[in-house]
């Protein structure tokens, strides 16, 4: 009789599994006589299966890292043909400006067309304008020593202004008259007033259109008399001065009979050196007529009778009439726009702010 019991679950289990083990181990070893492929088969192929998807993985991961660095090569290269086009858009643009430069400075005037030198006089004639003395005697001196222009044309276009700006312009152009190297024409576009026409009376000749306004001898100050109005509305004017006339222009004060009658001997005393320039440009040319010097205005045809002016015409018609190959040059200086920019800016704020002006309140032009 043995002691090991028969029906032992943990001797049966790990012999059970013992054998199970060496039947798996046996029939391991041993061929497959059906011909199959062996679980170690199967395992090697799954291990080359993944091998090869880890292959074609990388390879797919390689391309598209190819393909994002080509893109990447492709906007680089893009980006480096556009900023070279902008280099070579903006060198063009600056040889273009300094092309243009070169061209507008006068080169040998010898081996020039001969041209109407031109000076546009354009606008209200004033210190801050464009229409200023010393500007426009500039270009009437430059058109003056070209040897390639036949003749010096001021292309007036303006009513006038200041009296001393229009003075300093008619002195030049008497200046070059004088000398008699060159003729000067005034040539008159739309409007030839006042000051514009005291310059032009300084010319040797004077042109304007049938239908251009020619004329407005006389001088004018215009203001207002508000001390009936602050009066009204109960504000006091508080102003102080030392002399008894320095306010006499003050709109807020009243103006007493003698203050006007000086004012008015101011503006005869200025309107006489007025038909004094006229007279002594014109001469003999003028009419007898007193109305020339009233502050009337004309018409270019009514201009020609009362001898205002010697023809008409236009400035095209005045190249055609002084060169066989018309040629014009505009020998106006040019302006910093920057420059204009503020004077403009500076006299609409002086303005608005109701501070005195540089300018005189007499003046050339037309109301």
């Amino acid at each position: 009789m043995s002691d090991t019991p028969k029906d032992d679950p943990w001797t049966q289990g790990e012999m059970s599994s013992s054998s199970g083990k060496g039947a798996a181990a046996a029939g391991g070893s041993g061929p497959d006589k059906s011909g199959g492929s062996g679980p170690a088969e199967s395992s090697g192929d799954s291990a080359e299966v993944l091998r090869e998807r880890q292959r074609l993985a990388q390879i797919e991961s390689m391309d598209r890292w190819i393909q994002s660095v080509l893109v990447e090569q492709r906007r680089s290269r893009r980006w480096k043909l556009f900023f070279r086009f902008a280099w070579l858009a903006l060198l063009l643009g600056v040889a273009a400006l300094v092309g243009f430069a070169l061209l507008m400075v006068p080169g040998d005037e010898r081996e020039q067309a001969r041209h109407l030198g031109v000076v546009k006089v354009d606008g209200v004639i004033d210190s801050e304008s464009p229409a200023n003395a010393e500007r426009l005697i500039e270009g009437i001196e430059a058109a003056w020593e070209s040897p390639s222009s036949a003749a010096v044309v001021l292309h007036i276009n303006s009513p006038g202004g200041s009296p001393v700006q229009s003075q300093r312009v008619y002195k030049a152009v008497m200046a070059l008259r004088e000398r008699g190297d060159k003729p000067i024409v005034a040539v008159v576009e739309d409007l030839g007033a006042s000051g514009a026409y005291y310059m032009a009376s300084a010319a040797d000749e004077i042109v304007a259109a049938p239908s251009s306004l020619v004329g407005s001898i006389g001088v004018i100050y215009a203001g207002f008399g508000l001390e009936g109005a602050i009066d009204d509305l109960g504000v006091e004017r508080r102003v102080f001065t030392a002399g008894d006339n320095k306010a006499f222009l003050d709109p807020f004060s009243e103006m007493r009979p003698e203050q006007q009658a000086f004012w008015q001997e101011v503006l005869d005393t200025t309107h006489q050196q007025f038909i004094d320039a006229v007279k002594a440009g014109r001469g003999d040319r003028l009419a007898d007529d007193p109305r020339i010097f009233s502050g009337l205005i004309w018409t270019g045809e009514q201009a020609l009778e009362l001898g205002l002016v010697d023809r008409l015409g236009t400035l095209d018609e005045e190249a055609h009439e002084w060169l066989d190959q018309p040629r014009i040059k505009d020998y106006t200086p040019s302006q910093d726009p920057f420059d204009r920019l503020a004077r403009r800016f500076g006299v609409g704020v002086a303005q608005w702010m109701g501070l005195p002006q540089a300018s005189s309140p007499v003046r050339y032009q037309l109301p």
